[in-house]
């Protein structure tokens, strides 16, 4: 008799249907598994074997073929247990579906006992089931919670084999369970770190503001101590919120990654902060099979840089498809995979080797050629890609003496989250959602400047010898500024505060 049984994979972030094809004919007892499946899927033959013997079934010794659809594409994982057990069971009428099995999706991986163990990337796989309309879906109860985030399907969370056998044979039904996407996000502004813990240091401020705001990449260059890695740890703290479809794709890409830890939803935009001995597969993703890299997990929130140069240069190099493109193509023998990658790049750098060149109370021990070499670790392509450069002084001891309270990251937010209301209303039908997204085309619609902007656009393209991309990353600067100070047009403030955030490039260097 042959039994269907639907399951589910991931491919990518996204998820696939397989169907589990159970046959059980007459000949010598054998098991054979087919549809390019790996290691771990083959290895399921014995955890299936012992589930259902110790369960009280009767296992079948007979011939066994056990296909998984479509058998072009390569099978991973240990999640195909569940639909395997159900597909053996059901040929073998051991038990008697009362259920609708054509709308009903199995995923779980089985111990020897028949306990049903959670898996990773169920996100991705539900939302696909839902696509495909499939009513309902049998999961590890530790996976409740995340798949619960998907709405219109029934999610019937199960801690072992036995319960699955009486939910499908209609003796007892595991209750649905469901959560509430929109409650999950709310009231979600308890940050550990706050901008008013930072004394001074406005003007760096107002450019994570602006950066904040239009989701431009920012550079800071400063000596030791004077509070970049401190910056950009809050920074996170004045980001507008994740949209409730923002929230699931970046939990998509954290559930196949297993990264998840006991989370139901990523609920604030990532911070990734990898160090700088990382290599460019692991930053940019990889792997015999392809797995999502730091870019990747950094998707819709911040890539943290920390001492820019001493990260390999191959490393470095690969963001610059990433920045442009905001996805990442991997390509290997087993598979071509495709991840999102739109992050918010935050760096720094020291302006020498050994951090003092320029500062008022050290004295740099570089030669001129050790500066010009260490900055040269980032290459001119690379930083034509950062929106903003900001130079950070040592906190002054007046500063830090000052009893005055700094202004909160909660203060900053709002003026970021009316900025963005703005660029949410302009660009409604233009599939974009912030200014540095912009296209030369939609530049030329939305950023419109008076007679004094363009003047001083001219003035800096041929003093600082810009390139084309610079001149149309400073004009988007300028219409995040405008947005943040609730202008519709842009005037030479504007334009002139956007110049002021390129001073890193390549002509500043070349005084060295």
């Amino acid at each position: 008799m042959i039994s269907e049984i639907y399951s589910c994979s991931v491919l990518g972030i996204d998820g696939f249907m397989v169907q589990v094809e159970a046959d059980i004919s007459k000949g010598l007892p054998s098991y054979a598994l087919v549809g390019l499946p790996d290691t771990a899927v083959k290895e399921s033959k014995e955890r299936v074997f012992s589930s259902i013997k110790n369960n009280g079934f009767k296992y079948p010794m007979k011939r066994i073929t056990i296909n998984l659809a479509p058998a072009d594409i390569k099978k991973e994982g240990p999640w195909y247990d569940l639909p395997i057990a159900m597909g053996i069971l059901t040929a073998s009428e051991e038990i008697s579906p009362e259920i609708d099995l054509n709308k009903t999706i199995f995923i779980g991986e089985l111990s020897l006992k028949g306990e049903i163990r959670p898996v990773r990337g169920i996100l991705p796989m539900i939302l696909e089931a839902k696509a495909k309309g499939f009513s309902s879906a049998v999961i590890p109860w530790e996976n409740a919670r995340e798949a619960s985030l998907v709405e219109g399907i029934k999610i019937h969370p199960a801690k072992n084999l036995m319960q699955t056998i009486e939910h499908v044979c209609g003796m007892r039904e595991i209750e649905t369970y469901s959560s509430n996407l929109a409650e999950l996000l709310e009231n979600n502004t308890d940050f550990s770190f706050d901008f008013s813990d930072v004394k001074g240091q406005n003007h760096v401020k107002r450019a994570m503001e602006v950066a904040a705001a239009g989701y431009h990449n920012i550079i800071m260059i400063g000596p030791p101590g004077s509070g970049k890695t401190m910056l950009a740890r809050r920074f996170p703290s004045v980001l507008p919120p994740l949209s409730p479809e923002e929230a699931l794709e970046a939990t998509k890409i954290y559930s196949i990654s297993g990264m998840l830890k006991g989370r139901s939803l990523i609920t604030e935009r990532p911070f990734r902060s990898p160090h700088h001995t990382i290599s460019k597969i692991s930053l940019i993703g990889g792997g015999q099979v392809p797995k999502p890299g730091e870019v990747s997990l950094a998707h819709l929130g911040v890539l943290f840089l920390d001492e820019m140069p001493e990260f390999q240069k191959s490393a470095l190099e690969v963001l610059r498809q990433p920045m442009e493109d905001k996805f990442v193509n991997i390509s290997r023998v087993n598979a071509t995979l495709t991840y999102p990658a739109s992050f918010l790049l935050v760096s720094s750098i020291n302006p020498c080797p050994c951090g003092y060149y320029g500062d008022e109370t050290h004295n740099c021990q570089c030669t001129p050629r050790q500066i010009k070499n260490y900055l040269n670790k980032i290459s001119g392509p690379l930083l034509d890609r950062i929106d903003i450069h900001i130079e950070v002084k040592r906190t002054a001891y007046e500063d830090l003496e000052n009893d005055a309270e700094e202004e909160s990251s909660l203060s900053i937010k709002e003026r970021v989250n009316r900025a963005r209301d703005i660029q949410l209303d302009r660009y409604k039908n233009e599939n974009i959602f912030f200014n540095s997204q912009l296209g030369a085309s939609q530049i030329k619609k939305y950023c419109s400047m008076d007679k004094e902007a363009k003047s001083l656009v001219k003035d800096a393209f041929e003093a600082m010898n810009l390139s084309a991309r610079a001149y149309h990353r400073i004009i988007k600067l300028a219409r995040t500024i405008a947005d943040l100070d609730g202008r519709e047009g842009i005037d030479g403030r504007h334009i002139g505060e956007a110049i002021q955030y390129r001073s890193l490039d390549r002509k500043y260097w070349e005084v060295f």
